[in-house]
């Protein structure tokens, strides 16, 4: 083995160690403040579906209603392992997301290497420094898709460039297998979220862009072009065949239920305040520190395209990330959960910003005062991502908390006490259908998708809840749709959590209320 292949090798049991630990370290903040769970109630909707493909043979929320409210089919596919081999699904998710975080330090590592050849230390540290942001460690540890996401979206990357690179030595044939080879990468990055499709067109247009204009391109590039097409539609269209079968659209039945439950945000806000939304929650962490070596990286890759058209290729992490932040902006300005929706930018953001520090660091060393400033950056960036590191698994340790003593409390009350053949009228379904599965109308679209229509009109919802038979009304006190006073609720709640730790946090406490309809549904 060369020693450039042990350092590789080093480095990458590095990186699988600091993941490895990173998870645990999270782990281990949720059983000190409670037990093992997840930070968010989706998270529940995965194994929901996992656990009924592997029990029953069905993609399914409830057993026997055939549904596709999983945004993320491929990771619901993922942890149905847990449930073929009967072991602990907690287990399973938290080493799939370890091994994801561990995944992405990797890949991020020799990108790093591609972009910042020169640069010592750049492979390591950005694999380092990945593994390291509190928002990867949480979203590995969240029992949700969005750390499958980010690999995938650094994997494209990386099959791009490295086709990018190899391209004049590549006959048609090799050239449309290494397409498929993408294609197969594009069609995992969008079976985990449809938005991955984005990245997709976009690694297609710089690869063109980058090439137009030297001799001999169009066959190898074409022929990369049909391999990927070709193998991202062979994977993806039967699924989009099912999606259109079982609710006649080709994406899964949550992407038109977010969006239209987020629209009136974004007519509360501006086009800069939505932009705000989605990129505030990301700079609660390492980033802003990075970015004077994100402005490096920039210069850097639009000084060497002067020079050589081909190195465009190297911008596609940096419009991606624009892109993605775009279409949430634009689409879905949801900034909840630590602005879970775009923490798939972030490693894209360090390949540029960690190499960037340390380019900067080479080039302070010429004076004494550019040693100073560009080595308290580094050290800065360190110690930040570290604080933040820590800081971030009380955070997730709270957010599990919440949802233990909030949606999986009043689940497991459900399972207890009401009678399984009684309709539930419910906004967060996650842990109601793992832990007590029955008829439900959800009141988020998901499984639902009638109600999306209705989402801005409480009397209608209530009018739609009486004419299916809705029994019981399970909600936090911003999703009830009418007045705690209103007599339809049939007074006081029969169950309410009464745990302090939602409130705390600006929330309110899970109610369950015994409805009360009037003959006939008139009012």
């Amino acid at each position: 083995m060369t020693r450039l292949r042990r350092d590789a090798a080093r480095d990458d049991l590095i990186v699988l160690a600091l993941a490895a630990i990173g998870v645990l370290l999270y782990v281990a903040a949720a059983l000190q403040l409670s037990d093992s769970g997840y930070p968010l109630d989706d998270a529940w909707i995965h194994q929901t579906y996992a656990r009924n493909l592997a029990e029953h043979g069905e993609w399914a929320f409830v057993p026997g209603q055939p549904s596709s409210a999983s945004t993320a089919p491929l990771y619901s596919l993922l942890l149905a392992g847990a449930y073929l081999l009967d072991t602990s699904h907690f287990a399973w998710t938290f080493v799939l997301g370890a091994l994801s975080l561990s995944a992405a330090g990797w890949i991020g590592a020799r990108l790093a290497g591609y972009l910042w050849p020169g640069v010592s230390g750049a492979r390591l540290w950005t694999g380092v420094l990945i593994v390291l942001s509190w928002h990867l460690a949480w979203a590995a540890a969240s029992g949700m898709e969005t750390m499958l996401f980010a690999t995938l979206a650094l994997a494209l990357i990386w099959t791009t460039w490295a086709d990018a690179a190899a391209q004049h030595d590549l006959s048609q044939r090799r050239a449309a297998l290494w397409g498929a080879r993408a294609g197969a990468v594009s069609a995992a990055l969008t079976l985990t979220r449809p938005e991955g499709v984005a990245l997709m067109a976009l690694a297609v247009l710089l690869r063109v862009a980058a090439a137009v204009g030297r001799g001999g391109w169009r066959s190898p590039v074409l022929a990369w072009m049909g391999g990927l097409v070709l193998a991202w539609a062979l994977i993806c269209v039967p699924v989009a065949a099912l999606n259109w079968q079982l609710s006649g659209t080709p994406l899964p039945d949550t992407a038109a239920a977010k969006q239209a439950e987020y629209a009136p945000i974004g007519e509360q806000w501006s086009l800069p305040g939505r932009y705000g939304r989605m990129i505030v929650p990301l700079l609660a962490g390492h980033l802003p520190l990075a970015l004077p070596g994100l402005l490096v990286g920039c210069a850097s890759v639009a000084r060497r395209a002067r020079q050589d058209r081909r190195a465009l290729i190297y911008a596609l992490p940096l419009l991606w990330a624009a892109l993605h932040t775009s279409a949430y902006a634009l689409r879905l300005p949801a900034s909840y959960q630590h602005g879970r929706y775009v923490m798939p930018v972030i490693p894209a953001l360090l390949i540029f910003g960690v190499g960037g520090t340390l380019a900067l660091v080479q080039r302070g060393r010429r004076s004494a005062a550019g040693r100073v400033l560009s080595r308290s950056l580094a050290l800065a960036l360190l110690l930040v991502t570290g604080g933040f590191w820590i800081i971030g698994a009380r955070q997730y340790g709270a957010d599990v908390r919440i949802i233990n003593t909030e949606m999986v409390a009043a689940a497991r009350w459900v399972r207890a006490n009401l009678a399984e053949d009684d309709l539930l009228a419910v906004h967060d379904i996650g842990a109601v259908g793992y832990f007590a599965p029955r008829p439900i109308l959800d009141l988020a679209g998901l499984v639902s998708p009638e109600i999306v229509p209705l989402f801005r009109d409480g009397e209608a919802i209530m009018r739609l809840m009486c004419a299916r038979g809705a029994v019981y009304l399970m909600v936090m006190p911003d999703q009830r749709p009418v007045p705690p006073d209103d007599p339809r609720l049939g007074g006081a709640p029969i169950f309410v959590t009464g745990a302090p730790y939602a409130p705390a946090a600006g929330g309110g406490n899970m109610a369950i209320y015994r409805l009360a309809w009037p003959a006939g549904c008139a009012w």
